[in-house]
């Protein structure tokens, strides 16, 4: 699925959306990777690929009936950004009870508190600079678009420099390991041999061409156009 072209350092590419079946606990990445990206791949090209179905393949989940809520999570909830818009985070106390749970009540409760305060002033995101990348980066809890995460978080993966370079090895495939939604993205990981720095790359999938919904495009193929002598 062509999802448009994009200009950086002065270089345009072209985005492609790669359709894939619905990617379940414990499924090998490289087979999904050889399947959907190798029959299309080009040298030169770059494969962005979501860090959810890398930590699915891992089995970086955490199950609902293992996370005990406390009163602490309940509270503290309470308190959080409520705005659906930017998607579910520890507003949902199972998300407040992870946190805690990963990084301690008091560092949890420090967050909380700063995030107030320079919620106050309009600047948001604190309580996740404190809190760490380990807890905004949780995924799942959720129903509605994706009910089969409704009783299952997916954790970020686990090191996915080196998941890339083991892509690259066996497929020939350069590749990058992104968190993005609607709000943000970011370079988890990439292949050694990606020259782009990391701002770079953020910029080839700014407006998130992967898409948050339904569409099953967790892997986007980004080509560079060369520009030919007329």
């Amino acid at each position: 699925m062509d999802m448009g072209k994009i200009t950086v350092n002065g270089e345009t590419y072209e985005r492609f959306a790669v359709k894939t079946r619905f990617v379940d606990v414990g499924d090998d990445y490289i087979e999904i990777i050889r399947e959907y990206v190798s029959g299309i791949y080009r040298p030169g090209d770059i494969v962005s690929i979501s860090e959810k179905i890398i930590g699915l393949c891992q089995g970086r989940i955490v199950r609902r009936e293992d996370v005990k809520i406390g009163r602490l999570a309940k509270f503290l909830s309470r308190f959080a950004d409520h705005d659906e818009s930017r998607g579910i985070g520890v507003a949902s106390p199972i998300k407040m009870q992870y946190a805690i749970d990963k990084k301690g009540a008091p560092r949890i409760i420090l967050a909380s508190i700063l995030g107030g305060i320079f919620k106050l002033f309009g600047i948001k995101g604190v309580f996740y600079m404190i809190a760490g990348r380990e807890v905004s980066g949780l995924d799942g809890f959720y129903g509605g678009v994706w009910d089969e995460y409704r009783d299952m978080g997916i954790e970020l993966p686990r090191d996915p420099d080196s998941v890339c370079d083991e892509i690259k090895r066996k497929l020939g495939i350069s590749c990058m390991i992104v968190d993005a939604n609607d709000i943000g993205q970011v370079v988890l990981g990439k292949s050694g041999d990606i020259a782009l720095p990391a701002r770079a790359l953020v910029r080839l999938i700014c407006d998130n061409p992967a898409g948050q919904g339904r569409q099953m495009t967790p892997i986007v193929l980004i080509r560079r156009i060369l520009n030919r002598p007329i």
